[in-house]
């Protein structure tokens, strides 16, 4: 079956979604903000599913068209051949948005489509009422400037939710967030990567499973496994291949530390559920504390800041901290994400090589990328 797939993305992270679905083989049709589309087919959807680090969702793209009126939208939704896809049994959920369309009620668009999607089954299976009691299809109806798309999620809960972050912190990072870091810093095993201000963990966890070739969607499950239209064949192969592709004597170097020892110990819960706690050694550290224990590293980090959490003292504290760490290793590269405007001149003293504008949650803030000075290959 040909499909036209959705992957949706926090914004900033488009660019990285897209180098990820490429590495799966599959061919973009569009980049926007907040979606990447290509095409693919069952197996498709099964891969992106397990293998997306930085992906919100994979939807399933069921139609595009037109509607300045209840009618069209109507009939274009009951046109669409739902039947391939919902069996007698099966519980269609209709959820919504709209940006400056006409048809500008959600609540109302919502219900025109559940009543489309309804309609149609009940022709096709001839029935008069829809029991809804088996697999859940959640179908989603947004419309931006008149333009209806009309998706199935089929994920469920979002890609984030990988099921190993079993103890928490305050505001930890999202884990397609921190994944997508590590993606932009282009750690790789071998390299020393370090997290001074791990919090729960995510970040180093994150590297962990990026250097050992571990699906993030590995021991979780999906609500696309519950639908008929996709072969449990599949899953079972695509998670044994997923298996197998595990490299468990990937060289990797990670230290993450934080100066709350109560983090320290949810971190290390965390990373023991990933499978990766032997490869990240946790320290509770003040920052102050913190060494070079190479030539060449990169410290990953998403200090606390703004209306997340943090008294401005101890934020100035690892500010300066960071600041002094990389006067004495230039040679070091930092990955910073924050809210602070003020950060790169006013606190680390020069202006980053690259910076790349992300949402952390609701709080917009900003990815700070400061390469090290290159060691000529004959010193390293």
């Amino acid at each position: 079956m040909k499909l036209e797939l959705i992957a949706t993305a926090t914004f900033g992270l488009e660019a990285v979604v897209k180098r990820e679905i490429e590495a799966l083989g599959y061919k973009i049709i569009k980049s926007e903000d907040g979606k990447i589309t290509y095409l693919g087919d069952e197996r498709a959807l099964v891969k992106s599913n397990l293998w997306l680090r930085s992906a919100d969702r994979v939807l399933v793209k069921m139609a595009e068209f037109e509607a300045r009126e209840f009618e069209e939208l109507f009939q274009q939704t009951k046109a669409i051949p739902w039947e391939e896809w919902i069996p007698l049994d099966g519980n269609a959920i209709v959820t919504g948005s709209s940006v400056r369309s006409q048809l500008h009620s959600v609540p109302a668009c919502q219900s025109i489509v559940k009543k489309a999607i309804i309609e149609r089954l009940k022709g096709y299976y001839d029935v008069e009422k829809f029991a809804e009691t088996g697999a859940e299809y959640t179908v989603k109806a947004s419309l931006l400037k008149d333009r209806v798309t009309i998706t199935i999620d089929s994920s469920g809960a979002g890609l984030h939710k990988r099921g190993y972050r079993i103890a928490d912190v305050e505001a930890p990072i999202k884990e397609t967030l921190a994944a997508a870091i590590v993606q932009l810093s282009f750690w790789k095993e071998g390299r020393l990567l370090v997290d001074p201000c791990c919090g729960s963990g995510t970040i180093a966890i994150e590297a962990a499973l990026i250097g050992r070739n571990m699906a993030p969607g590995l021991n979780r499950k999906f609500m696309s496994e519950t639908w008929h239209v996709i072969p449990k064949k599949i899953w079972e192969e695509e998670r044994n291949k997923a298996a197998a592709a595990i490299k468990k004597d990937a060289d990797i170097k990670i230290e993450a530390s934080d100066v709350n020892p109560r983090a320290i110990k949810a971190a290390m819960q965390n990373a023991a559920e990933a499978g990766v706690d032997d490869c990240i050694h946790f320290d509770t550290l003040d920052i102050e504390n913190l060494e070079a224990k190479d030539k060449q590293g990169i410290i990953v980090t998403n200090p606390p800041y703004g209306e997340r959490i943090g008294d401005e003292r101890d934020i100035q504290k690892i500010y300066n901290a960071l600041a002094k760490f990389f006067k004495e290793n230039n040679t070091w590269s930092l990955f910073l994400i924050t809210s602070d405007k003020d950060f790169e001149f006013k606190v680390f003293g020069r202006g980053a090589d690259r910076r790349r504008k992300l949402y952390n949650g609701r709080i917009e803030a900003c990815l700070y990328q400061f390469h090290g000075v290159k060691i000529p290959r004959e010193t390293q």
